[in-house]
């Protein structure tokens, strides 16, 4: 009986953790666009803006602004990281090699650039099934309308605001944000 009782207790801990670990975003397994495998996880602590992102698309100029945010407050604590997506009109079908030394060319990106993933469909990937879902992320869910959708992500790695595509990097609503979740320690 004892044993019985010992084993629910660590198995109610066990879950827990595990809930624990899947309430942020930084235990999704990701490769960066160098093929080397990683999660957020070594962001922790930072304020976070993750970007899909596309070369072939016509918000795809927002990789100036991104770059230009990224440059004004990565010493203050900002990471933005950009996640290539090809699940719109194919705009974004090069390899991470061509998608690397495009961002690199014309953009001059020196944010971190995570492997291409699928940010919806059947193959979406974990993280973005997190991000987008009613259950686990109620407050931002949705599907991704299109690349260049943002998500703002808070020190402690909860969403706490979503940008479509339209809305751009550097728009007062954005820097707004950004600045505010800064100012959080």
């Amino acid at each position: 009986m004892r044993n019985q009782v010992l084993a629910s207790i660590l198995l109610c801990s066990a879950m827990t953790a595990s809930a624990g670990t899947a309430s942020s975003v930084y235990n999704f397994r990701m490769k960066t666009i160098d093929g080397d495998a990683t999660t957020l996880a070594p962001y922790k602590g930072k304020v976070l803006l993750l970007v899909n992102v596309a070369s072939a698309c016509g918000y795809t100029p927002q990789y100036a602004a991104l770059e230009s945010v990224y440059e004004k407050y990565k010493d203050k604590g900002l990471v933005i990281v950009g996640i290539p997506a090809n699940n719109f009109a194919n705009q974004e079908s090069g390899t991470d090699a061509e998608i690397k030394t495009f961002c690199n060319r014309k953009y001059h990106v020196s944010f971190p650039m995570m492997s291409k993933i699928s940010v919806k469909g059947a193959d979406q990937t974990p993280l973005y099934d997190y991000l987008t879902s009613a259950t686990t992320d109620p407050k931002f869910a949705g599907d991704i309308k299109w690349n260049f959708t943002k998500f703002l992500i808070a020190r402690n790695g909860q969403p706490v605001a979503r940008f479509e595509p339209a809305t751009t990097p550097d728009s007062p609503q954005v820097i707004a944000a950004i600045e505010s979740e800064l100012g959080k320690k």
